[in-house]
């Protein structure tokens, strides 16, 4: 006899108690995005209060733009993240490729050392990394702000596990049609990789489009300053506080990524599920 016919009542109050802290989460995530939606679409008399006959307006997102130069902070960010990604992506797949597939002396040694980068936050890192690029003129740059992320351990992690699952008979074979190693790897191994590549790539955009307290360290200027650095100034309350404003920039500030999840949401889910990050 099954479990569910000894318990049945037990298994039902278990189901609705699971769905019922499921929708408590959801709601507590969606609130905040919820009234940011309320106050960046209403005048300001209304931020605080719900009515449901007040007027909508799209003047917020006017004052925002004409406030603070947030399509400037916009550029920076997306040079930002689209010079981390591709960095991330060629370094992390030689590193990875390399300790998946060649035998070298303190290949082990250099691994676990890549294991314990992911161990250390890298705000731990912040004097010693201001001091470099100090010392190397780097100071309020946009190269500046991602020189330090280049080198991702998590992403070497993940792609090397992605690479060791890969057949050697399809390494053999390209091996045998005269394929050399970078050939090997352009066409055997980063195309089965695609999963995974999609899902560190989402996981890193999103990271480094959100990252606040590296570029508030290492920028000075609206010339270099990313989004949530421009918005945390723009929020100040000794810049005044109008909730209305500061969720019309917030709305503008996250757009891109929420847009990008939207439509290709099911991309999403299905990269995170090959490549098997839970």
């Amino acid at each position: 006899m099954s479990v569910a016919a000894l318990f049945p009542s037990r298994l039902r109050f278990g189901d609705w108690l699971e769905t019922t802290a499921a929708w408590l989460l959801a709601l507590l995530w969606i609130a905040p995005l919820a009234y940011a939606f309320w106050a960046a679409f209403h005048p300001s008399e209304y931020s605080t209060r719900f009515d449901l006959t007040a007027p909508l307006t799209l003047t917020n997102f006017t004052d925002a733009l004409s406030q603070a130069p947030f399509a400037r902070y916009m550029v920076n960010t997306f040079l930002l993240v689209t010079m981390l990604l591709a960095a991330q992506f060629i370094l992390c797949t030689l590193a990875a490729f390399a300790f998946a597939r060649f035998e070298f002396w303190g290949r082990d040694a250099a691994f676990a050392l890549v294991l314990v980068q992911l161990m250390i936050t890298p705000e731990i890192l912040i004097v010693e990394n201001y001091a470099t690029l100090a010392g190397v003129g780097l100071i309020d740059t946009i190269l500046g702000i991602g020189l330090p992320y280049m080198a991702s351990a998590f992403g070497i992690f993940l792609l090397r596990q992605a690479f060791k699952t890969t057949p050697r008979e399809l390494e053999e074979a390209a091996r045998v049609e005269g394929c050399g190693w970078f050939g090997v790897l352009w066409r055997i191994y980063i195309p089965i990789a695609k999963p995974t590549y999609l899902a560190y790539g989402l996981v890193s955009v999103s990271h480094h489009w959100n990252n606040f307290l590296w570029p508030l360290v290492v920028t000075n200027s609206v010339e270099t300053r990313p989004l949530t650095v421009g918005l945390a100034i723009f929020g100040a309350p000794e810049s005044g506080v109008d909730w209305s404003i500061i969720s019309a920039a917030t709305l503008l500030s996250v757009s891109p990524l929420l847009i990008a999840f939207l439509l290709f949401q099911r991309q999403f889910i299905q990269s995170f599920m090959h490549a098997g990050i839970k």
